[in-house]
This record gives C-alpha cells, sequence and structure tokens, in this order.
C-alpha cells in the first residue's frame, strides 16, 4: 500500500470519548493532564463533553451522545481530517447497545492512522509524546486505486 503524507500543526484536534463506566476515569486522566490538553482543540461527544468542559473549564466541541451518532459523527471527522488523535476510553467489561457504531470508530481510526489509546496506560504515552505539541507528517493510506475502482454490473 502507498501512502501520502498530510502536514499537521502543533495544535492538535484531540476526540475525548468514555463509556459510562469508564467517565470518572477519562475525567480523571484529563484533570491529570489539563495543562497539555489546553493548547489543543478538543472534541467529545455528548454527555462526555459536557463532563469534560465543566471539570476542566476549557471549551469542548460537542457531538451528539454515542448512542445517538457522536460515535459516527466521530468517525466522519477523522475521515475528513478534522480529527488528529482519539482518546477513548471504552468499557470492555459491558456491552453497549451500539456497539457496532463503537467498533466503526475504531475501524476509522485504524484505517486513517491517527494515533488512539484505548486506556489510560497508551493515553498517558500518546499526551506526553514531544509529537503530541510539534507540527507532524501523518501518513495516509493512499486509498485512490480503491477509490477509482470500477464494479461490474
Amino acid at each position: 500500500m502507498q501512502y501520502i503524507e498530510i502536514a499537521l500543526a502543533a495544535q492538535k484536534q484531540i476526540a475525548l470519548v468514555a463509556h459510562d463506566n469508564m467517565k470518572a476515569n477519562l475525567l480523571d486522566w484529563a484533570r491529570t493532564h489539563k495543562a497539555e490538553l489546553a493548547s489543543h482543540t478538543l472534541y467529545a461527544t455528548g454527555t462526555t463533553g459536557g463532563l469534560l468542559e465543566a471539570e476542566l473549564d476549557l471549551p469542548v466541541a460537542r457531538f451528539q451522545s454515542g448512542p445517538l451518532g457522536g460515535d459516527q459523527q466521530i468517525g466522519a471527522a477523522i475521515v475528513s481530517r478534522q480529527i488528529d488523535c482519539l482518546i477513548f476510553f471504552w468499557d470492555p467489561l459491558e456491552p453497549q447497545p451500539h456497539d457496532p457504531d463503537v467498533k466503526a470508530l475504531l475501524r476509522m481510526a485504524v484505517v486513517w492512522n491517527i494515533p488512539m489509546a484505548c486506556n489510560r496506560a497508551t493515553a498517558d504515552f500518546i499526551i506526553s509524546s514531544p509529537l503530541i505539541s510539534a507540527a507532524y507528517r501523518r501518513s495516509v493510506p493512499d486509498y485512490s486505486a480503491h477509490q477509482a475502482r470500477t464494479i461490474p454490473n
């Protein structure tokens, strides 16, 4: 597969998502990293975004709640290169009614090669990386051959 490079500014567009049982963990993590998060543009699904805004006193652009389409909205923002990084504290022990949407969101992060953390340790690694606050050239798969394919009638 061929790759193309896109330039990312030093200020990143970071999406923050957490399932209900993981919201307290995400809030605690965000409090710990408030200074680092303050220099980036933050996005979140509905309820999580409201909690983050109140807890951090930082602006958070909010999508719909995950079960109401917020996960899909973030996935679409990844595809359109509006999200540079995904921090998603998902609950591996509870079934989610919108599990297909969750899997689609995780898939889009992988397909479009954005950094993604699904637990606190990985989120710590991402937020503490020097690349989070530096200009960065991210390799994105070149899907032009896939997009140009023809489907027989």
